[in-house]
């Protein structure tokens, strides 16, 4: 078993004695509940306008009090491992299995602290009994901290090298092999990628994991790696290019989800195709109008310069239908309108075989990793005609933006091959319990269910 992520340990004989304990205080009837534990810890609560709200944490002498709010939040929780200081806490909280799982796992997401250019707030430490699934916990909690850690390091430290970095060091723990592929390699073979990030100093490159028994069933992740996005010569405004550190998000998530299927040994031949680049304005930058013969041969008609996620997809999906694997699914913080359409908590998910979406939707709610099924309207596909190429890379029209590129990614995966599709956000804007502000990990603990059912 790997190492106890930060925020959780083991019960022991020890350290339970001094451990303070924990009460999850539902907000319909907060006053009688604490009343119950101890009257003068309802003096107190009374005194802070203590009411169980979402969120709010009260020590007190009885203990620390925890808001559950309606109690319909499975992470109330996690606000517990943002505000208290250090010390050892045990939860008194009766909860049934999953309950107390997603409870557990809150606590571990909560206390998560992004310390490369400062120091973090004092992490205080939850205490699990043996009927926490701790493997599974400890999975999930590392895939969500090497997501939260990509995402949040600035562009300046996480371009393309240092994305490959992070997949060598994953590849290396789990007995992995990565391909690279650069400069003249990368123009001839993938000349939508290299279409993209050539304007950058930092060189573009496509990221190639292979693991798993040849002869398992074949599982392709494809994530969206745009280090930064300027928008390239149709620039964006300040406002929009603040937060395009994360644009990279498709790739950490798909690199997260990897390392859990690698560190639950699942029977899956896994390969990730990460393209990985920076699109940057300089006078070899990509132009709109341009045309470019992609990697499956289709030719494309260059729109807007900053739809550029669903250009290194297309190469990398045409590279993973090669293979003709079992499944392909791509991650991709791909269209501000999926964000219009569901907001940034909740991912659209697209596929071509409905009963798997629906399997991951119904799982993502079960476990509080919610995505929602979008279509893949044909009709749709019209919007994407171009009078000079095979196809438009992005829509004219200001309707179904998220529907569009999905329906534009899907022209580069044969109908045989099932092809599955998140547009996520990879961000949190608000810190909330169990969820930090800052980078994300969104659909993949889900994904990782549905995948593991399907060859166990």
């Amino acid at each position: 078993m790997s190492e106890w992520p930060a925020g959780i340990a083991a019960k022991t004989d020890d350290n339970v004695k001094g451990a303070t304990p924990i009460h999850l205080i539902p907000a319909q009837n907060a006053e009688a509940v604490i009343e119950e534990l101890a009257p003068s810890a309802a003096r107190i609560a009374a005194q802070a306008g203590f009411r169980g709200e979402l969120g709010q944490v009260l020590p007190t002498g009885a203990g620390v009090l925890i808001g559950a709010g309606s109690g319909d939040d499975p992470f109330a929780l996690g606000a517990g491992a943002a505000a208290l200081g250090e010390g050892h806490y045990v939860l008194k909280t009766q909860l049934p299995g999953e309950a107390a799982y997603l409870a557990a796992l809150s606590w571990a997401f909560g206390a998560y602290r992004f310390t490369t250019y400062r120091g973090g707030a004092p992490v205080p430490t939850l205490l699990l009994g043996k009927e926490i699934d701790t493997e599974r916990l400890i999975r999930e909690a590392e895939a969500a901290s090497l997501v939260r850690d990509m995402v949040n390091t600035p562009a300046e430290e996480m371009g393309p090298e240092e994305i490959e970095a992070e997949v060598r060091k994953v590849a290396d723990a789990h007995g992995a092999d990565v391909e690279v592929t650069t400069g003249q390699a990368l123009v001839d073979g993938f000349p939508l990628v290299n279409a993209v990030g050539r304007a950058a100093t930092r060189g573009p490159r496509l990221i190639d994991l292979h693991w798993g028994p040849k002869n398992a069933p074949k599982l392709t992740i494809v994530g969206k790696g745009v280090c930064f996005d300027s928008g390239g010569l149709n620039i964006k405004g300040g406002a929009g290019m603040s937060l395009m550190k994360k644009d990279m998000g498709g790739a950490a998530n798909a690199l997260g989800l990897a390392r859990m299927i690698m560190a639950a040994k699942l029977n899956i031949r896994l390969r990730l195709i990460i393209p990985a680049v920076e699109n940057a304005i300089s006078g070899n930058a990509f132009r709109p109008g341009d045309v470019f013969r992609s990697r499956q041969g289709m030719t494309v008609e260059i729109s807007n310069t900053d739809a550029e996620g669903r250009l290194i997809l297309a190469d990398g999906l045409a590279l993973a239908a090669e293979e003709k694997p079992d499944h392909i699914i791509s991650l991709a913080t791909l269209t501000g309108a999926a964000r219009v359409a569901l907001g940034p908590d909740l991912p659209p998910i697209y596929s071509t075989r409905d009963s798997f979406a629906e399997r991951v939707a119904l799982r993502s709610h079960e476990i509080a990793d919610p995505v929602w099924p979008m279509p893949l309207w044909r009709r749709y596909d019209e919007f994407l005609k171009s009078q000079i190429a095979d196809v438009n890379h992005a829509s004219a029209s200001s309707f179904a933006g998220s529907i569009t590129a999905a329906l534009f990614l899907n022209r580069f995966v044969p109908t045989e091959i099932p092809y599955t599709h998140l547009d996520i956000f990879a961000w949190v804007p608000a810190a909330r319990p169990g969820h930090p502000q800052g980078g994300a990990a969104m659909g993949i603990r889900a994904l990782f269910d549905v995948v593991s059912e399907s060859v166990t």
